[in-house]
Order: C-alpha cells, then sequence, then structure tokens
C-alpha cells in the first residue's frame, strides 16, 4: 500500500444560500453558470459499470476513458466512451458507446451498427488515423487484449490482432504520434500491474484507517510497450528503442510530445507509486531523463500517485509544460519546463497545491475556458476508496472537479473566484475539453466511475478565438507533432498536436486559440513534423480554419 507524505491540510468550503418568504420573488444577483451540465438531455445516460460499488479489487477503480473523434466525418465531434465490466464477467461488459454527434448537443449511441461495441473490461482510448486513409480509428486499452478498431467510411472493423496492437497486459494510457517521423503514426501503450482476483486477498489493507483494496505497491508492474507502425501493421521495437531497458512503473497517463522543441517526439508516463518517465528520443532512440530532469518525483523526493497528465505552455514562453495528477495527501504536479532540458516543480508558488492536498487528481487539461489567450487548468477528482466517507477524515469518495484560471502573472485562481466548484461532487476520472457544439469555445466531458457522464456546456467563454484543424500530406494525415504558432495583440501563443493525454483519454484534434479582444490573427506558422513551414497572414477569427500541409 502506497504511504503518502502527510501534507493534509483543513480545506474550507463556503456555501452560502438565501432565503425567501413563501410566493415572494427574490431578485438574485448570482451570474448565470459557467458550465451547465446537458449530459442527460443530451442523451448521454448510460452508466458505466466498473465492478462493484465497495471496490474490493484495484481495477474496479480504474477506467473511465473516452476519445474525442469526427468518426463519420461529416465536421462535429462524436463520443466513444469506454465502458468496463465486473470480476464476475470480466470479459464480457456491456460494451462501449459512440455516441454520435446529431448537432444542438443531441447525440446517439450508434456503437452497434458501427461495430465498436468490444468486448472485455475497457481501460482508455486514443483516437486517430493509424493509416494515413483519412478517417479517424479508435484504440482501446483493456484489463485483457486491447483492441483496434480501424474505420471503413464509418464502419468499424476490429483489427489488434492482426496489426499486432493487441496487448494482452493490463494496459491503461496510450498515445499516437510519429517518434520515427517516417509519416506515419506509432504507439505508445503503458501498462499497469500483473492482475489477478485470485492472488490477491479482497479489501487487504487499510488506509486511513478504512478496509481498502491491495495495490499498486505489492502487485508486479508491467513494461510498457512502444510499437512502430510499418505501412498498418505493427512492430513492438520497445527493446530496440531503449524504452524496456528501463525498470517497468506502474503506468497510466501518457502523452507524446515535443518536450525540448527539437522536432521529434517524446514521451511523458505518470506512474502511479513509481517514479515518472520522460524518454527524451534522440533520433529514433530513447533515453530516460525524467531524474535528470526533475520531472520524475515530487519536490521533497517522494514517487507520487502519477494518475494523468497534460501538456501546455501555460506562461507562453515557447516551452511545453506539464501537469500531473497525483493521490489525495499529496499535491498535483506543475512542472514548469526552464528551456534548457529541466523543469522546476512551481506547484505551490503558482497557487493549485494546496487546494488540492483533500483531492484525489484523475483527468487533466489545459484549455483557454474563457478566450484570455492564457492557458487554464481543469482537474477531475473522485476517490478511488467509497471506504473513505466512514474514515473520519476530510477526504470523500465523490469528489468536486476544478477548474483553476490562469491570471496571466503565473499564477492560478479557483474558477470562480468564490471557490466553490461549479461541477458537483461525482468519482471522476478520464476528462477530454472539445468543443461539442462548434460554437467556439471549450465544452467538457468527463468520465464518472459506475455512473453516467457530465457534459459540461461552456458558457463563459466572451472574446474571439481561432480553431485551426490539420491535414498531413509528407507527414502523418491528422499533422499530430505539429506546431502552431499565432501571433495577435501583441501576444504570440503555441499549441503542438497531440493524441492522447489527460486520464485514458483522446482530446479534440482541432488546436483551439481564444484570442480576447483581438479582431484578427497578424499571423500563424504550421511546423510540419515533416520538416516544412507554413505560414499565413492576417487571417479572420471566430471560425474553424483547415490547414493542408503543402
Amino acid at each position: 500500500m502506497t504511504l503518502y507524505p502527510q501534507l493534509l491540510l483543513p480545506l474550507a468550503l463556503l456555501v452560502g444560500c438565501t432565503r425567501s418568504e413563501p410566493d415572494q420573488a427574490v431578485p438574485s444577483s448570482a451570474p448565470p453558470p459557467a458550465f451547465v451540465d446537458v449530459a442527460l438531455a443530451a442523451g448521454l445516460g448510460r452508466a458505466h459499470t466498473g465492478g462493484g460499488p465497495d471496490k474490493g479489487y484495484i481495477v474496479e477503480a480504474k477506467g473511465g476513458g473516452s476519445a474525442v473523434l469526427d468518426a463519420d466525418g461529416d465536421g462535429d465531434l462524436d463520443i466513444f466512451w469506454v465502458n468496463g465490466a465486473t470480476l464476475e464477467s470480466p470479459d464480457r461488459g456491456p460494451g462501449n458507446a459512440l455516441y454520435r454527434n446529431d448537432g444542438a448537443l443531441q447525440f446517439t449511441d450508434i456503437a452497434p451498427a458501427a461495430g465498436v461495441t468490444g468486448a472485455g473490461w475497457g481501460m482508455g482510448s486514443v483516437a486517430a488515423d493509424y493509416d494515413n486513409d483519412g478517417d479517424t480509428d479508435i484504440y482501446v486499452t483493456c484489463l485483457q487484449a486491447n483492441q483496434l478498431f480501424r474505420n471503413q467510411g464509418g464502419q468499424f472493423a476490429e483489427v489488434a490482432a492482426r496489426t499486432h496492437v493487441n496487448v494482452t497486459q493490463w494496459s491503461t494510457g496510450a498515445a499516437f504520434g510519429d517518434y520515427d517521423l517516417d509519416g506515419d503514426l506509432d504507439l505508445y501503450v503503458a501498462d499497469y500491474v500483473d492482475f489477478t482476483a485470485a492472488a490477491v486477498q479482497r479489501l487487504g489493507t487499510q488506509w486511513k484507517g478504512v478496509p481498502s483494496f491491495v495495490g499498486p505497491l505489492g502487485l508486479r508492474p508491467q513494461q510498457d510497450h512502444l510499437l512502430r507502425n510499418d505501412d498498418g501493421v505493427f512492430v513492438d521495437v520497445s527493446d530496440a528503442t531503449g524504452i524496456s531497458a528501463v525498470a517497468a512503473g506502474y503506468g497510466l497517463g501518457v502523452v507524446m510530445t515535443d518536450i525540448d522543441t527539437d522536432g521529434d517526439a517524446d514521451i511523458y508516463v505518470a506512474n502511479d507509486s513509481s517514479p515518472n518517465f520522460l524518454f527524451r528520443n534522440d533520433g529514433g532512440r530513447f533515453v530516460e531523463i525524467a531524474l535528470s530532469a526533475h520531472v520524475s518525483h515530487g519536490a521533497m523526493g517522494n514517487a507520487q500517485a502519477g494518475m494523468g497528465v497534460a501538456v501546455g505552455d501555460y506562461d507562453a514562453d515557447g516551452n511545453p509544460d506539464l501537469l500531473v495528477t497525483n493521490f489525495d495527501d499529496d499535491y498535483n504536479t506543475l512542472y514548469h519546463n526552464e528551456g534548457n532540458g529541466s523543469f522546476e516543480d512551481v506547484s505551490f508558488s503558482v497557487g493549485i497545491a494546496q487546494p488540492e492536498l483533500p483531492f484525489v487528481g484523475f483527468g487533466a487539461i489545459f484549455l483557454d475556458f474563457d478566450h484570455d489567450t492564457r492557458l487554464d487548468l481543469f482537474i477531475a477528482n473522485g476517490h478511488v476508496y467509497p471506504q473513505i466517507d466512514a474514515s473520519g477524515t476530510n477526504s470523500t469518495y465523490a469528489q468536486s472537479d476544478h477548474l483553476y484560471r490562469n491570471l496571466g502573472d503565473g499564477r492560478f485562481a479557483p474558477f470562480p473566484p468564490s471557490g466553490a466548484s461549479p461541477f458537483p461532487p461525482r468519482v471522476s476520472r478520464g476528462a477530454v475539453a472539445a468543443d461539442f457544439d462548434n460554437d467556439g469555445d471549450l465544452d467538457l466531458f468527463v468520465a464518472h466511475l459506475n455512473d453516467h457522464p457530465a457534459l459540461y456546456r461552456n458558457d463563459a467563454a466572451a472574446g474571439n478565438w481561432l480553431g485551426i484543424g490539420l491535414v498531413g500530406n509528407d507527414s502523418n494525415r491528422d499533422g499530430i507533432g505539429a506546431r502552431v504558432s499565432v501571433y495577435s495583440g501583441g501576444q504570440r501563443q503555441t499549441r503542438e498536436a497531440i493524441r492522447g493525454s489527460s486520464f485514458l483519454s483522446s482530446e479534440d484534434p482541432r488546436l483551439h486559440f481564444g484570442l480576447g479582444q483581438a479582431a484578427v490573427v497578424d499571423s500563424l506558422t504550421v511546423h510540419w513534423p515533416a520538416g516544412g513551414i507554413q505560414r499565413l497572414l492576417a487571417v479572420e477569427v471566430n471560425h474553424y480554419l483547415s490547414l493542408r500541409e503543402p
């Protein structure tokens, strides 16, 4: 069982209420909510299956991933929602959902007709065009064999065994990226623990005096996989590229991103109770540098319980920063990229560490939710032990998600300023930000354990914006790995096209820029993975722009 440093501090929750006499109208001065959960009205009412309610085994506390994609090519974003199973029937389960976006925030589950219901106990998902045929495919990580659904004009065929990506270990996070710059997408798969229920005592340990499941410590960690894409069939190159040279960790969140801006994809892995990994790409071979880069541990030298990971340049200095969510009595870690191959843990100084101490973080997202040109932070929370409600501590099983607004001076503050979260307590896991209604701002889809998901419509954005979709030519079709910079209003913002992040999830394939009051983008520059540079001047705002690699 993991032992965490005792950093627990009291958290005051201030709740205000107004009381009035019957039938007496009292005008309200409260502003309208910034985010409104429209999931049930949108047709997203299916409940996740993730084992039993008391979570006697570690597998029952994991899962809850999703992927955002345009599955049918109609221009709006659909949702692939990963479902789990039970210990009684771990190889079956009720099946995944593919929620087709019918417009006006209405969705229809077409998974059976599309062929993506799947089988077994699903964990997470990442969506990308691995075969460069113009439509988006879906990879699903599972407790048993992973699955790859190849998109053939809106109909999917399961081809994992045929393409050699059916990893049979318990897999969790996954990310697509072109690590060898050959024009097609390779796949990194994080694996977790060697688990069989018969080998572990149910509720075999304690946390804060209450019964809890065993793990991850005490269970054997599993080795991650790097799978190289060779014309649509994958080859395990974990040994050849140096990935397997590192002792296995308890892998969960994964992101493939060019962390040192040298033009190729590096790999960062958030490990649960073991040191995190940062694999630097040195021309197709990888060197694990997390310790020397100061992103392997927390500030006190302890291995944290990494869950989810987000990447984004929150201070607009041109270098991508990393956020890792962690367990309670510990803090979520924001690693600032110093631009010299190392990072600094700035979690406490920027204001996001102390408020999160009583919470268990999972999903993690950088996003400009209010269009003020600065990347904000969303963190999805939810405990892993239902029994924690009876512990007599300030921990709870259901927890509120949190949004932090970037103040522009290097600090973050809870949003809204009152500090009361706009997101009701749930047991949150994976989270993605995407513009589901194509109105220009980023909404939030949050998966919940043993519950239906939330779809929070964004009603907070006020400024101008620009969305960019990429179509590769010499680069991979999705343009994954491209770095896009926009210059407007005297400010430069940079985003990288990635696929796979947060907690077991896959984000909006389009890049999103909040522009504040700028009425035009003065210049836009794309650095394509294949090496080409594309520039546009005087770009109109408030629309989605599709850019094809020359």
